[in-house]
């Protein structure tokens, strides 16, 4: 079984920063892509940043030069570091990854979401 936990949410004034960071545990052979997505109240999930397991990024519009994502592939984790936030950065932010298990001597690769955590930017 695999699990994505998050942290790190939490409500900020506009202009400030957090750092978000997900966990990804169980029975792990390898993990490819991992990614952070938002969604907002009454929208649609949309996609904040993406990076593969080389170290490869990829950013939302919305994001580029505010947002940095990160990952530690010895601990399985990946960050979401925020700055310069905006009110319209509010949402739930989800962590997603690719994950590589061995089951019974079978790979299998499933995408795997966190239950997100919540990030609130007050002006």
């Amino acid at each position: 079984q695999v699990q994505l936990v998050e942290s790190g949410g939490g409500l900020v004034q506009a202009g400030g920063s957090l750092r978000l960071s997900c966990a990804v545990s169980g029975n792990i052979f390898f993990i490819s892509n991992m990614g952070w997505y938002r969604q907002a109240p009454g929208k649609q999930r949309e996609l904040v940043a993406t990076i593969t397991s080389g170290g490869s990024t990829n950013y939302a519009d919305s994001g580029k030069g505010r947002f940095t994502i990160s990952r530690d592939n010895a601990k399985n984790t990946v960050d979401l570091l925020m700055n310069s936030l905006k009110p319209e950065d509010t949402a739930d932010y989800i962590c997603n990854a690719d994950v590589q298990t061995v089951e019974a001597g079978i790979h299998w690769m499933r995408n795997y979401w966190g239950q997100g955590t919540q990030v609130s930017v007050s002006s």
